[in-house]
């Protein structure tokens, strides 16, 4: 019911149109149209700028757009969005209410959940953000802290569990991974250095592992792959944390508008976090350990937002891709539901908190910023898009190395001769990872494809695999072919990092079934044993 009232505002304004609308909707339209073509796992975005393509899909974890594409091909298009947001905020509830029940009655672990479940960052980012990975991503944070604390009391029974929820971070969303990989080695240096356990980093380091060969069929190209493209617009100007810490000022007013909407949202968790904490003095007593981590943990998500901690996001690895500092608040608000359903127990301090974000949240709609919203025609618009191969604006971090959307000619035949020689060409097939045509040339040329050139491509004319290139202006695929007929086959072929992060997914998923097989049987195994020890320990009393 609570992830419903997030969107009443849907009834009467339309879908919110917030800054990844546009890159997560033509996801999931792309993965539905290649599923129809028998692509099971695409890796390249056929219609990105305009169909001359890119390799998002090897870039983006696959999570949210196989849900989005499995909700498009179920339900109304125009609808997909708002029930992938609304099954999304309910399980983040749900995960939510699993780890409160750890503490707390049943009574108090529903209000946690429904806090989490719309808490004032998942409402910024249904409203303004349009992140659906990320809010996705979300689900998995109090999962991270239910099995960190299963590890510190059962050791490397939890590592199993810990290692999924790792895995499935990676599969999620990366700026995610990497918050969930940071607070998990926070937290488990602490516990280690508070219980005096050097095997608590051995457990930690089991799940890390375990995590990314799990998850090493998407890690592995991501990472290998990213010299083919242009990795480094990720973070350029604007999507830098320096250009994204709290109260920060740039010159664009649209980005420091958002950028004071979210300042003010993290500024209120701080302060209630603070205050909730303050007022938990019989839980900080009886769950001392517990206390102090979630207070170091909300300390440092706070710190990391702000300018004073701009050495730490050069230095750390891997820390500028996470692009905005305040995404720390995916954490913090986790951490801002725990402390304020422990520490204000009155109600009517919990209805204050709730009335007090609400407050936020619509005075920063009124009178700083307001959403963005798209109506059905909107919708519809990007189906015709996909229908007509029109295509769409593609992202700049995924652009193959060499290649200029802003040069490409958007109505351009998907393939012309790029010299002075006739030809007669006659495309066969042109899907998203396969391309056959014939062309009969008068002379020995080169073809320009509707293409952009990339190594995963593999070109044959007559049979004989070519070496392609690259036109200068644009970075659209040039093939060379010969005078008379030429018979051109374009395959999007498994690379060797591709198929080695298969096989290290397919091992380890292997290895820890059988693990799991092997620890049942061993289990019940041992419950005849323990009974029939007991027996003849009875009979040799009698």
């Amino acid at each position: 019911m609570a992830a419903f009232a997030v969107e009443i505002p849907f009834f009467f304004f339309g879908t919110p149109s917030g800054h990844d609308v546009e890159f997560h909707l033509y996801s999931w339209l792309e993965v539905l149209s290649q599923w129809k073509h028998g692509v099971f796992y695409p890796r390249w975005a056929a219609m990105a700028h305009f169909a001359y393509g890119e390799p998002r899909f090897v870039f983006y974890p696959p999570a949210s757009w196989t849900l989005g594409a499995i909700l498009s091909a179920i339900f109304p298009w125009t609808i997909a969005s708002r029930i992938f947001i609304w099954i999304v905020l309910v399980a983040a509830g749900v995960s939510m209410f699993v780890l409160a029940r750890r503490w707390l009655d049943r009574r108090d672990a529903m209000f946690a959940a429904v806090l989490y479940a719309v808490n004032p960052y998942h409402l910024v980012i249904v409203y303004w953000r349009s992140a659906f990975a990320e809010l996705l991503a979300s689900c998995l944070v109090p999962l991270l802290l239910l099995f960190v604390l299963k590890a510190v009391d059962e050791g490397r029974r939890a590592i199993v569990p810990l290692a999924l929820v790792l895995a499935a971070a990676w599969l999620t969303n990366a700026p995610a991974a990497v918050m969930i990989h940071y607070s998990l080695a926070l937290m488990v240096v602490f516990f280690a250095w508070k219980r005096r356990s050097a095997r608590l980093l051995l457990v930690g380091a089991g799940a890390v592992a375990l995590g990314a060969c799990l998850a090493a069929f998407y890690l592995l190209p991501a990472i290998y792959e990213q010299r083919w493209i242009d990795i480094a617009q990720a973070v350029s100007a604007g999507s830098r944390p320096a250009d994204n810490f709290l109260f920060i000022h740039t010159t664009d007013a649209d980005h420091d508008a958002f950028n004071r909407i979210i300042s003010w949202v993290a500024v209120l968790e701080m302060v209630v976090i603070f205050v909730a904490s303050w007022t938990a003095r019989q839980w900080r007593e009886t769950k001392r350990e517990l206390w102090d981590i979630l207070l170091g943990w909300a300390i440092a998500c706070s710190v990391l937002m702000f300018p004073m901690a701009v050495v730490l996001w050069k230095v750390l690895p891997k820390m500028q891709f996470m692009q905005f500092p305040w995404r720390w608040l995916l954490c913090l608000s986790m951490i801002f539901t725990l402390l304020v359903t422990v520490g204000l127990r009155r109600w009517w301090w919990r209805g204050a908190v709730c009335a007090v974000a609400i407050l936020v949240i619509g005075m920063a709609w009124h009178r700083v910023q307001a959403p963005w919203w798209d109506n059905a025609s909107d919708l519809h618009e990007m189906q015709d898009n996909m229908a007509d191969r029109v295509g769409y604006e593609g992202t700049d971090e995924y652009t193959p190395v060499g290649a200029e959307p802003g040069a490409i000619d958007k109505d351009a035949r998907n393939v012309i001769v790029d010299g002075p020689a006739h030809a007669a060409i006659h495309v066969y097939q042109w899907d998203a990872e396969s391309r056959m045509f014939t062309a009969e040339m008068s002379a020995a040329d080169q073809l320009a494809l509707r293409l952009f050139r990339y190594p995963a491509w593999r070109v044959e004319v007559n049979g004989h695999v070519v070496e392609t290139a690259a036109r200068a202006e644009t970075g659209q695929m040039l093939v060379p072919v010969s005078a008379g007929m030429n018979r051109v086959q374009i395959i999007f072929v498994r690379t060797w990092d591709r198929a080695a992060g298969a096989w290290i997914s397919l091992i380890a998923a292997m290895s820890l079934i059988v693990w799991i097989l092997m620890n049942r049987r061993r289990t019940s195994d041992l419950g005849p044993r323990l009974f029939r020890s007991e027996v003849r320990g009875l009979t040799s009393e009698v």
